[in-house]
């Protein structure tokens, strides 16, 4: 396989539940060694559509292929050859660290010799050597995370899914968690990871914004902040709370907040900045206008229009 090889092809992806659409139409073509970040809120898409890819859920409608392989049909031979992590820690905590991860060496298929090597050189990696013998149960949250990383990359996938993998350890251990994904995709690993943290969507090469099941943007963090389809402003004033007030509602803001004493607004365009400025010198506020730089947390409103009040 190639570097410009798809490794993910999906294309008119849907699931529904009933009545409830959970993956709409979705398009999506993810190239190997690429670190692809999902984004959005719980309950868009992220999941369902993840869950597809491994195969664990048949699509309603539409196309997917993974690795070369149609999903469902080929769906058992796919398990092979993907690692899957989702963000609640699905190993037995009544098993040491090293028999955990010797168990999921036995279900793979992999030899004793092998296995020995394989283990000794992951628990090197992921900082767990000193807990070999360690029940799992009575490990820390960014302990667990290491070892079920460990477990998913255990057979040497070459596409590695990973559900919201960081949603309950802490900023440091997110961080090296990130670094040990950037070794993966350098060895050629492609990784899928689905987060509701802007930092971590940053750090991907590659996003898709998901909305209500729909694909709503696509393209590096760079480029989707360049193509921002709206411009920030930064009001600083003595009653930030009083100035979000005064605009709510208002035609051009599509969403506010207040980070410390500065109101950040994301305007629908350049030319809102004298109308915002006198709806807030008719409100009684004084205040001082800026222009902001765009960051991932503006693309996701102005992309998925979250009215106002969800907002603030």
């Amino acid at each position: 396989m190639n570097g410009n090889e798809l490794v993910i092809r999906a294309r008119g992806l849907s699931k529904r539940f009933g009545k409830l659409t959970a993956v709409d139409h979705l398009d999506l073509s993810v190239p190997r060694a690429e670190v692809f970040g999902f984004l959005g809120p719980n309950g868009c898409g992220k999941s369902t559509t993840i869950r597809m890819l491994c195969g664990l859920l048949q699509p309603s409608e539409g196309e997917v292929e993974v690795l070369g392989c149609q999903i469902p049909r080929d769906a058992e031979e796919l398990k092979r050859r993907i690692g899957y992590m989702t963000q609640k820690f699905s190993l037995y905590e009544d098993l040491t660290v090293q028999e955990n991860l010797e168990f999921l060496a036995a279900v793979q298929g992999i030899g004793r010799r092998a296995t020995r090597q394989r283990i000794d050189e992951l628990l090197e990696r992921y900082w767990l050597t000193d807990r070999r013998k360690q029940l799992a149960g009575t490990m820390s949250g960014g302990q667990k995370q290491r070892l079920a990383l460990a477990g998913a990359v255990l057979h040497k996938p070459d596409l590695l899914l990973l559900d919201e993998p960081t949603s309950a350890v802490d900023p440091q251990s997110r961080r090296e968690f990130w670094d040990s994904l950037f070794e993966l995709a350098e060895e050629g690993t492609t990784l899928l990871v689905s987060t509701h943290y802007m930092d971590e969507a940053e750090r991907c090469t590659r996003l898709g914004i998901l909305d209500a099941g729909r694909l709503v943007a696509d393209g590096s963090p760079r480029e989707l902040m360049d193509a921002l389809p709206g411009h920030p402003l930064l009001i600083e004033c003595a009653q930030p709370r009083a100035a979000q007030r005064a605009l709510h509602g208002h035609r051009e803001v599509l969403a506010s907040a207040q980070i410390g004493a500065t109101l950040r607004v994301l305007c629908a365009s350049e030319n809102a900045r004298d109308d915002i400025a006198a709806t807030l010198r008719r409100a009684g506020v004084e205040a001082e206008l800026r222009d902001g730089e765009a960051n991932l947390e503006d693309v996701f409103v102005a992309v998925t229009r979250k009215p106002l009040e969800a907002t603030s």
